[in-house]
């Protein structure tokens, strides 16, 4: 069916793992909308808000800048998501440091630009959560987007011009529009944090439920 309502913009970044798990719905509502989301990249600062981390082998933080509090909210955050990653199947294993995923955004960016991006972007949640691929890494990046069957020759050169910029005008215009985290969609004016906002997003798009929305699987607020 076609939808009625103005395109539904999803934004995500790659080392959000509630972004990861909402993506079978996002697919689910392209299809079902009649091709009418646009996925687009919103690369977060997580460690404005939630503190910077780095554990060695053992698990030891070499950083030690988060408090006792945002601890508590992270590990939640991971627990929650492995649990629901568990009943579907899914590897969900936590990175030993935040990335910086503008490359592995940028690399979003040419897919779409040059061919089908859903086989690398399915790839690109996959790998990085089973910590098989280096987000922050242009020559990963570019073995990702050969594997999904995209012509990479030129990402490299993208990657050093248009990209940052194109990137960064994204990020822009999604905060204008106030987003401050993923997954997160936006209608029109109107903006929804948190994949247990799929099913309302469906009804606002004349569909039924999907039966794969999770009610209550939300992304750590941003409060203290």
């Amino acid at each position: 069916m076609t939808s009625s309502i103005p395109k539904i913009i999803h934004y995500f970044d790659y080392k959000s793992p509630y972004a990861y798990l909402a993506q079978e719905e996002v697919f689910r509502l392209h299809v079902d909308t009649g091709q009418n989301v646009e996925w687009l990249p919103h690369t977060l600062d997580i460690p404005s808000f939630l503190g910077a981390a780095e554990l060695d082998a053992s698990g030891n933080d070499l950083i030690q800048t988060r408090n006792a509090h945002q601890w508590r909210r992270v590990k939640y955050s991971y627990m929650d998501c492995r649990r629901e990653a568990n009943r579907r199947g899914l590897t969900l294993r936590g990175p030993r440091k935040i990335f910086d995923s503008s490359v592995a955004h940028i690399g979003f960016l040419y897919a779409k630009q040059h061919g089908d991006f859903k086989n690398y972007h399915q790839l690109v949640f996959e790998q990085f959560w089973q910590r098989k691929l280096d987000i922050e890494d242009p020559t990963a990046i570019q073995s990702a987007l050969q594997q999904s069957g995209i012509d990479a020759n030129g990402f490299v050169k993208y990657l050093s011009r248009n990209g940052p910029d194109e990137l960064r005008q994204i990020q822009q215009h999604a905060e204008a529009s106030g987003v401050f985290g993923v997954p997160s969609y936006l209608i029109g004016d109107e903006l929804f944090w948190g994949g247990e906002h799929i099913g309302h997003i469906r009804e606002l798009s004349g569909l039924k439920p999907s039966g794969l929305e999770l009610p209550g699987l939300k992304p750590p607020g941003l409060e203290q």
